[in-house]
């Protein structure tokens, strides 16, 4: 048998047939995911006459992007899909208390290395983190899923980035994923499973893995992996529900595209308005006033993200023209974040706390823009009108490059303000 990238053996496993790039392969799924759009999945479900779901144990359900409800029309999903888990009786289902699916179904040892993960929200790439390889699909995909368990995929060609060199200091994975999707375009990924080996990925922890893989897909990636280690064995000590072999690529297994880059002093960077791709250094940035900060989302609400902020500003307060909102990712990490006294003395800067969720993120609320306002925000997107009124602007950073801003009200170089 001819050697196989990780993309290639995953769907032959799930298709029980050998894969190639372009092939179209009837998959099995092992895991599928939905939030409040569950509702209108359940809807698409019942079109197509389903009467029940292929394998319950295999659905994971919550809420995350308008809790608590911001509309009575959210409430009403909310209400829709809450009466459906009720009467099948599904066993993972996670209400609005949980937080963020992108961090709450690694934490609770749904994701494992190896396998075929379909969520109904683009950032389901991020459980390439721990080795799988995981994707974003529609409601009316989902549907099919849910109902059969299968999905017509093609499979992708591989894109394999080779990060070198060593992340200075401040510089971190944000700033790494912001400089790729720089460099290659919004669709320079284009339908690509992109792969993320090297010392820079190695040194990275799981927390750092994820949002690298989260944002793979906003330069058009299918999915995005980080090949698992020790400390991708270490993350699921204690969480995975069942055991796991990690799957890599075959050394000499053909890729589309390799890309060597060195990343040791790398600045931290910016995505200016109104576009991910639209990168710059952070230096080449510095003075642009802005109105809010936001430290949080699937990308960058982390234990280790909070922290980054809290060294930044300890001690220290907000500027009296910002509005800084932290939005811890999950239960699990605001507790910790609460435990540990970050989130007191984030509080203490002048820092307002919500409950864990997307909210600021897509614009439903908790933070919304009005016209000519800027926001420096830790999330992945700054699409014109993304958050709030489309008269206002976006840009994209590091928790530590938010943090610096909010504290001298404009975008600031974190290695210039310091801990």
């Amino acid at each position: 048998m001819a050697a196989m990238t990780f993309a290639q053996k995953v769907l032959s496993r799930t298709s029980g047939k050998e894969a190639f790039p372009g092939d179209i392969v009837s998959a099995k799924i092992d895991l599928a995911m939905s939030h409040e759009n569950a509702a209108l999945v359940l809807r698409s479900f019942k079109e197509i006459g389903a009467k029940q779901l292929w394998d319950p144990e295999k659905v994971v359900l919550l809420f995350d992007h308008r809790i608590p409800a911001n509309t009575t029309k959210a409430a009403e999903g909310h209400q829709t899909v809450r009466n459906f888990v009720r009467q099948e009786g599904l066993p993972n289902f996670y209400d609005m208390k949980e937080g963020i699916c992108h961090q709450v179904l690694p934490e609770k040892g749904h994701v494992l290395p190896g396998m075929l993960i379909v969520g109904t929200d683009s950032h389901t790439t991020t459980y390439g983190a721990l080795g799988a390889f995981s994707t974003g699909i529609g409601a009316t995909e989902m549907a099919a899923a849910w109902a059969t368990g299968e999905l017509w995929m093609k499979v992708p060609q591989t894109f394999r980035f080779h990060l070198n060199g060593k992340l200075d200091g401040i510089t971190s994975a944000k700033d790494v994923i912001l400089h790729l999707i720089g460099k290659m375009g919004a669709d320079g990924c284009d339908y690509r499973c992109t792969e993320f080996v090297g010392p820079v990925v190695d040194a990275m922890s799981v927390s750092g893995r994820m949002t690298m893989c989260n944002m793979s897909m906003e330069m058009g990636a299918k999915a995005g992996v980080c090949f698992p280690d020790q400390r991708t064995e270490e993350y699921l000590k204690g969480r995975a529900k069942g055991p796991w072999q990690p799957i890599t690529s075959d050394k000499g297994a053909e890729v589309e595209k390799e890309l060597d880059l060195d990343l040791t002093g790398l600045s931290p960077q910016v995505a200016y308005p109104h576009s991910v791709d639209n990168v710059k250094a952070v230096e080449e940035m510095v003075g642009i006033p802005i109105d809010q900060a936001v430290i949080g989302s699937c990308t960058n609400g982390r234990a280790e993200d909070l922290l980054a902020a809290e060294r930044i500003l300890h001690g220290r307060k907000v500027a009296e023209s910002v509005r800084l909102i932290v939005v811890p990712a999950s239960k699990e990490v605001y507790l910790w974040a609460a435990d540990s006294g970050i989130l007191s003395s984030l509080v203490r800067s002048g820092a307002i706390v919500t409950n864990p969720g997307c909210g600021p993120c897509l614009g439903a609320h908790q933070g919304l823009l009005a016209p000519g306002e800027r926001c420096i925000a830790t999330t992945n997107r700054n699409f014109k009108g993304r958050m709030g009124s489309p008269e206002s602007e976006v840009y994209l950073a590091s928790p530590a490059t938010v943090a610096a801003s909010a504290m001298k009200g404009e975008i600031a170089d974190p290695r210039e303000v310091g801990p």
